[in-house]
C-alpha cells in the first residue's frame, strides 16, 4: 500500500513552509502567497532515512580557498557580469520579459562553447528542434557541435544527461518542466521546486554548470516560488525596451563574482552583439547645444556610463501641472522640483516639466540629482547650458549638493569622452581633485541658490 505524499504550504515569495494554509505569512508579511506544496514519495522516504555521507567539522583555516578554472564565452561582457565566465557546478538563473532574447543569448553561448570543444546541451520545454535549428540559421551560428533535446519531463532529462556527460546545460525554461512523482501542473510551486533541486543536485555532484531560463510576472519578478532565486549561484536580470535596439544583462546575485554588475549588448537581425564604448552608444552628437540637455556620468556596477537627461518645462494649460518622468523615479523628480522652488529660486506650480532619459535606459542612482536640476533650469530659462559640461552631485532637501562615491572614475570618463568642464561638489579626496585639475575644470558647487549661476 502506497504511502500519501507529505503535503506542505510553502511562501513563494520566501519559501517558508507551514503545516495548513493561511491567507498571510508571518515570515515575509505578504499576503496570499502561500501555495500548497506536495513532497514526492522518494523525497519523503530519503528524508526520513540515515545520511550516507556524514561531514566533518573544521575550522575556517583548515579550508583553502582554490582557485576555480573559469570558461570563457564569447561574450566579454556577459563573463565580467558572471565574475569572470563560467564556474564549474554553478547554477544561473536568467531571467527577462517574452521575446527580450533570452534563448538568442543562451543559443549563442552553447553554440561557442560546443565549437570550443565543450560538450553543450540546450534542453527546450517551449520549442521543438526544428524551431531551434531555425534560430541557429538566423543567428548565422555554427551548430554542429552543438547537442539539443526537446523534452519536460525532469526525470528523462536527468537520464539524458548522465549518459552524455554534458559540461554545460541550458534548461529553457524551468516553469515548462515537470517531475512524474508530483500531481501538480508545470509551472506550480511544487514542480519548479523539485525540478530545481534535481538539477541543482546533479550540478553540484558532477561540476556541470547549468543555465536556468525563468519566465518573469508583470513586476519584473521572476515567477515561481522565491526559493527558486535563493538555491541558484547566480541570478541574472535580461532588461531592454523593444523600441531600441541594446539589452542589459544585469547580476543581482552572484556567489562567484560581484553582483550589480552590467553587460550592455545590441540587439540585430544576426542576434545579439557587444557594445564596447557604452557610453559613446548612450550620448547623442548634436551640432549645436540644446536648450534642457544636460550629460551625467552614471554608475552602473563597476562601470561609468555617460547619458544625456533631457527635461521639457512648459507652461500648464491645465488647473493641475503635468509632472511626467520616464528613466527616473517620478517622485524623485516631484521631490527635485520642490527643492529647486524652495532654495533655486524658480517658481515652477504653473509649468508642465517632462524628463526623460536618452536611449531609454533608467537611472536611480542621486549621483544624477545635479544634472535633473540642471536641465530644468536651462529649460525653465530656454537657455543651453555651456558646452562640453558634465553635471554630478547629489541634492539634499536642505539645497546642499553633497558629493558622490566613484568621483575620480566618473571624471576620468568624463575627460576620456572629450569633455571640459565639470560642475560638481568639492570632492572628499585630494587625489581626486588633483586627478580632475590634470584632466578637465572641475566647477565646484556646493549649494543648490549657485547653481543657476555656474552652469549657463
Amino acid at each position: 500500500m502506497n504511502k500519501k505524499a507529505k503535503t506542505a504550504f510553502v511562501c513563494t515569495d520566501c519559501g517558508q513552509e507551514f503545516s495548513k494554509w493561511q491567507g498571510h505569512c508571518h515570515a515575509c508579511g505578504a499576503w496570499n502567497t502561500i501555495s500548497e506544496f506536495r513532497q514526492p514519495r522518494s523525497a519523503a522516504r530519503a528524508s526520513s532515512s540515515v545520511p550516507a555521507h556524514t561531514a566533518t567539522v573544521q575550522t575556517l583555516a583548515q579550508c583553502e580557498a582554490n582557485s576555480t578554472v573559469r570558461r570563457n564565452s564569447a561574450f566579454a561582457e556577459v563573463d565580467r557580469v558572471l565574475g569572470g565566465g563560467i564556474v564549474p557546478g554553478a547554477m544561473v538563473l536568467l531571467g527577462g520579459d517574452p521575446g527580450i532574447g533570452k534563448s538568442t543569448l543562451l543559443l549563442q553561448l552553447m553554440t561557442d562553447w560546443a565549437h570550443n570543444d565543450l560538450t553543450a546541451l540546450y534542453v527546450s520545454g517551449e520549442e521543438s528542434l526544428e524551431q531551434i535549428s531555425l534560430r541557429a540559421s538566423r543567428l548565422k551560428a555554427d551548430a554542429r557541435k552543438l547537442l539539443v533535446l526537446s523534452e519536460t519531463t525532469i526525470e528523462t532529462i536527468m537520464q539524458q544527461i548522465a549518459q552524455v556527460k554534458p559540461c554545460v546545460v541550458v534548461i529553457d525554461s524551468i516553469q515548462t518542466m515537470y517531475s512524474d512523482q508530483l500531481e501538480s501542473a508545470p509551472g506550480s510551486v511544487s514542480q519548479v521546486r523539485e525540478s530545481a533541486a534535481q538539477l541543482l543536485r546533479y550540478a553540484k555532484d558532477g561540476g556541470v554548470t547549468v543555465f536556468l531560463v525563468g519566465h518573469v510576472t508583470k513586476e519584473g519578478a521572476i515567477a515561481g516560488p522565491r526559493l527558486l532565486e535563493h538555491m541558484v549561484d547566480t541570478v541574472l536580470y535580461f532588461e531592454g525596451d523593444a523600441r531600441y535596439h541594446y539589452r542589459i544583462v544585469r547580476s543581482v546575485k552572484n556567489r562567484f563574482g560581484p553582483s550589480g554588475e552590467i553587460a550592455i549588448l545590441a540587439m540585430s537581425d544576426t542576434g545579439l552583439s557587444e557594445v564596447t564604448n557604452p557610453s559613446e552608444f548612450f550620448l547623442f552628437e548634436h551640432e549645436s547645444e540644446r536648450v534642457g540637455t544636460s550629460i551625467v556620468p552614471v554608475q552602473e556596477g563597476s562601470r561609468i556610463l555617460l547619458v544625456e537627461l533631457q527635461a521639457l518645462v512648459n507652461q500648464t494649460h491645465f488647473g493641475l501641472p503635468q509632472r511626467v518622468a520616464s528613466g527616473i523615479n517620478p517622485k524623485k523628480l516631484a521631490l527635485l522640483i520642490a527643492v529647486l522652488e524652495r532654495y533655486g529660486g524658480i517658481a515652477l506650480g504653473e509649468f508642465d516639466i517632462f524628463f526623460n532619459i536618452a536611449g531609454g535606459l533608467s537611472v536611480a542612482e542621486p549621483a544624477a540629482d545635479v544634472g535633473i536640476a540642471a536641465a530644468i533650469i536651462s529649460s525653465f530659462r530656454n537657455q543651453p547650458l555651456r558646452a562640453k559640461t558634465a553635471f554630478v552631485g547629489e541634492i539634499g532637501l536642505g539645497g546642499e549638493i553633497r558629493p558622490v562615491n566613484q568621483m575620480g572614475a566618473r571624471l576620468n570618463e568624463i575627460a576620456r569622452l572629450g569633455y571640459r568642464q565639470c560642475v560638481a561638489p568639492r570632492p572628499r579626496k585630494q587625489s581626486d581633485q588633483q586627478a580632475a585639475a590634470a584632466q578637465i575644470e572641475l566647477v565646484c558647487c556646493d549649494c543648490l541658490d549657485a547653481l543657476a549661476d555656474m552652469i549657463f
